[in-house]
């Protein structure tokens, strides 16, 4: 019977019945196999992967510290969770006379049903590597999980010192959770194991998407904005023409911060201006909570004299419109008061320009 369940027959269950049944159903990496890994958690909460840690304790040897880890078999294996409840020590062969090696230290399970090793157990090893003029890391035995790597140069003994413990350790260990849980890692370049999963790495979140790992929450981006432009009334409206427009916001949860350029063309239509019912509006790329009184400036330039500041003000929710809030350098027929127009702060023409920026409040 391919169905296989735990602590369910009166007789009869195997060893692998036990490893492949979803009991503390961990991050999946299959439709029944779960990832390998360590148990992330410490006493003091520091640590993201505490168990298996490993320290240079002689000139050749180390102790392996206890730690929970799981080492995932084939699909028909099951998961092998393993538990080193007290220290273990490993020594390290002498360095070659010539070249240097890395050895490997690994958590390893033996299963003689599976691999005919006449073994059934669990044990943490180190698998030597070859020495060479360029030393690689070796392979990785069956079914076992890499803790770190040792560098050990050429000629190294208890007698000539041993290994240089502060630099020979580099880590490999991977953590592992139970499922929908977030996954602590520091280098991963694995595949999400389904949509809605998550990841701590390099101190933020990452969502996995069914495609790609993306930041959770997702990073606001600048993006483009185009302002309609109208009037108080909406009656002879003006139009941008050939106008050179740059426009985009940024919203950062209920922030809106926006930026504006634009450099009027000739065959921009300006509106009449002839009443306070032709006061420009450039609507908002997001509806604002509230009206404000001022959310930026805008710099208006006509020519290198003349030139003024506006705030940008919220008459609307949906809309600002610049009122003038400075005098000018330089002398204009016009006055310098009042929200903009066709004709405030002067008569506007082809290569005139408006610069300005802004952040407020959006609407929930």
């Amino acid at each position: 019977m391919n169905l296989r369940s735990a602590w369910l027959a009166v007789t009869g269950q195997t060893r692998s019945d036990t490893r492949v049944a979803p009991l503390g159903a961990l991050t999946p990496v299959s439709p029944v196999a779960s990832r390998s890994g360590i148990m992330p958690g410490s006493a003091d909460g520091k640590l993201r992967i505490s168990g298996f840690t490993m320290a240079g304790t002689t000139a050749m040897g180390a102790t392996v510290y206890p730690g929970r880890a799981v080492v995932q078999g084939t699909d028909s294996q099951g998961a092998y969770p393993v538990a080193l409840t007290q220290s273990v020590a490993l020594t390290f062969a002498d360095g070659h006379g010539t070249y240097g090696r890395i050895d490997l230290v690994v958590i390893r399970v033996y299963d003689n049903e599976y691999d005919a090793s006449g073994r059934t157990e669990a044990a943490v090893e180190v698998v030597r590597g070859t020495p060479s003029a360029t030393p690689a890391v070796p392979a990785a035995p069956p079914l076992s999980l890499p803790l770190y790597t040792v560098a050990v140069p050429a000629g190294t003994s208890a007698g000539t010192g041993g290994i240089n413990w502060t630099t020979a350790l580099v880590g490999l260990r991977t953590a592992t959770v139970a499922v929908g849980g977030i996954l602590p890692v520091t280098t991963d370049t694995a595949l999400g194991a389904y949509p809605g999963q998550y990841r701590d790495i390099a101190g933020g979140l990452e969502r996995w998407d069914g495609t790609a790992w993306l930041p959770y929450p997702a990073k606001p981006v600048w993006q483009d904005w185009t302002p309609v432009w109208t009037t108080a009334t909406g009656a002879a409206l003006p139009s941008f023409g050939d106008a050179s427009i740059t426009a985009r916001y940024i919203q950062q949860g209920p922030t809106v911060h926006l930026d504006f350029s634009i450099t009027f063309g000739a065959s921009t239509n300006f509106g009449p201006g002839a009443s306070v019912s032709d006061n420009w509006r450039f609507t908002l790329p997001v509806k604002a909570a509230s009206l404000t009184r001022c959310i930026g400036f805008a710099e208006l330039n006509a020519t290198t004299v003349n030139r003024a500041v506006a705030r940008v003000r919220l008459t609307s929710t949906s809309f600002f419109e610049l009122e003038l809030s400075s005098g000018m350098p330089g002398a204009v027929p016009v006055s310098a008061s009042g929200l903009t127009d066709a004709l405030t702060p002067w008569t506007w023409a082809a290569g005139h320009t408006i610069s300005g920026s802004g952040t407020y409040e959006a609407a929930k």
